[in-house]
């Protein structure tokens, strides 16, 4: 069997025909006889080139509104005919069909029916079933057949056209055929989560399929290969710097979902370092923040991620320039504070756009993946019951809820420690609440930071009353946190006669 083909005759039926002229007119040049349907056949007939209806191929008409047009054995057997195979030929030629060396064929756009209508009937009318047939027919039997699945590969094809006369090897047939079936699994996945998310018993299935493609320099290390799936310029606009790291886009995650937790009627600066906030302060200058947030942890904040949910201005951005770091995102910049930020060149820039997040969380685990909903649970004050005698102030509850929607975000276990909307410091990812707590200690104290009066938020429940002793003998007095534990009086009941005050949110949140 030669590895290298002839195009004699090719079948093109296409829903998108932008850049599809060119390929025509070559063909015509190189001599290939073009079979074509409906309004492909007369884009082809606009350009002044000789196609034969696949209706007379057949010599069947479309039928159904157009839902049959190709589905006929002298279509799919000159394409799934395999020209080496001595029976095969055989019957094409007892049957007298045509072999067919090329498949142009794309499919209706069924995503983006679904993301503009939610018609059923419109949706259901986008479900190609002749597209698909073709392209798995012609992909399957690549060692004869070239196949075009996409629009994208338009150019892919002209070139090879050009460059070799009409003439392909096998390597450029497999090569289209991989793409083939990339493009006909994606659309079937497309299909199947439209159907099963809107059905009340769930299939059961994990289905996953991403085409945006994107290799990194790396992994989480230099030693590991790294792949980002997934379109980065539907969330940001780039302004400056070089490509997202693996690292980067794992803290750049991290950041956009920490603050959406805070309003921009409020501005809010937060810093992060691997996955976790080193500093974050709600002020009512975006300079004021980004000042406060600093001081939680200037030491961890070199080389982190910064985010704010207002305009980064000139006065803000003088003083961020101050700092080395990696990234910093924000809704939008001051021409000013570009000028400054853009100093450096590998600086990433990103303003980031109005965008719905995912609703679940996916993760490898041992021969399998883990699947759950995202926490998008955020308390706010009728979330919070009192626990003990002492009840906090209305300030108090502000700083607890702020504190807990860190601790929400910051690896377990873990405990924050603020006060006046400000991060003061926080424990993070300890084997013991104990261990978190004393670290949140220790840390505020390196860096100045007086105690008294500050609030502490616990990702999980007290199984013992140590934290809240430990906390007390600190000068913090109020604590939040979801009880739960079958010793919570122990807590409470300390706090009470030490004159604390805590409160309970009844819900979880652990971080790996």
């Amino acid at each position: 069997m030669s590895a290298t083909k002839k195009i004699q005759t090719a079948l093109v039926s296409v829903y998108y025909k932008e850049g599809l002229a060119p390929i025509i007119e070559r063909l015509h040049h190189l001599g290939v006889k073009l079979l074509s349907t409906g309004g492909t056949k007369t884009f082809i007939e606009s350009l002044n080139i000789p196609v034969t209806g696949v209706e007379d191929l057949t010599d069947f008409p479309e039928i159904l509104g157009g839902r049959v047009k190709t589905l006929h054995p002298k279509v799919f057997g000159g394409i799934l005919g395999r020209r080496a195979d001595a029976s095969d030929v055989a019957q094409m030629d007892k049957h007298d069909i045509t072999a067919i060396d090329l498949v142009i064929v794309d499919l209706y756009p069924f995503e983006e029916t679904i993301a503009n209508t939610t018609n059923e009937a419109d949706i259901i009318e986008k479900i190609d079933i002749g597209g698909i047939s073709l392209i798995r027919a012609a992909a399957k039997n690549f060692n004869d057949v070239v196949i075009c699945a996409s629009k994208d590969k338009y150019d892919y094809l002209l070139r090879l056209l050009n460059a070799r006369h009409g003439e392909t090897d096998i390597e450029h047939r497999r090569f289209l055929a991989t793409h083939a079936f990339n493009i006909s699994s994606h659309y079937d996945t497309a299909i199947f989560h439209y159907f099963d998310n809107s059905n009340i018993d769930r299939v059961g299935a994990l289905k996953i399929s991403n085409q945006n493609c994107n290799i990194l320099r790396y992994g989480e290390n230099p030693h590991q290969k790294g792949v980002f799936y997934g379109n980065i310029d539907d969330l940001f606009t780039k302004l400056n710097g070089k490509e997202l790291s693996y690292n980067n886009l794992l803290d750049v995650d991290a950041a956009v979902n920490l603050m959406n937790e805070f309003t921009a009627t409020e501005p809010t600066f937060a810093i992060l370092k691997h996955n976790n906030a080193c500093g974050l302060a709600s002020r009512s200058t975006l300079l004021q923040a980004w000042t406060d947030a600093l001081a939680a942890d200037p030491t961890s904040a070199f080389g982190g991620v910064l985010i704010s949910n207002t305009e980064v201005d000139e006065a803000t951005a003088t003083e961020i320039n101050k700092l080395f770091f990696e990234v910093i995102i924000a809704p939008s910049f001051s021409d000013a504070a570009l000028g400054i930020l853009k100093q450096k060149i590998n600086r990433v820039i990103l303003v980031q756009k109005n965008i719905q997040f995912a609703s679940t969380t996916v993760r490898t685990a041992l021969n399998g993946y883990l699947v759950q909903d995202k926490d998008l649970k955020t308390e706010i004050e009728i979330n919070i019951t009192p626990a003990t005698t002492l009840e906090p102030t209305a300030l108090q509850i502000q700083d607890l809820i702020f504190a807990n929607k860190l601790v929400k975000h910051t690896k377990s276990n873990t405990i924050v420690i603020a006060k006046n909307k400000q991060l003061i410091a926080s424990g993070t990812g300890q084997t013991s609440r104990v261990d978190a707590l004393q670290q949140a200690i220790n840390k505020a104290k390196n860096f100045g930071f007086e105690l008294k009066g500050t609030v502490m938020a616990s990702d999980a429940f007290f199984p013992f009353a140590d934290c809240v002793e430990i906390a007390h003998k600190e000068g913090i007095d109020t604590v939040i946190q979801p009880g739960g534990s079958i010793k919570d009086k122990d807590s409470i009941d300390y706090c009470n006669n030490n004159n604390m005050c805590m409160v309970m949110t009844g819900t979880r949140h652990f971080k790996h």
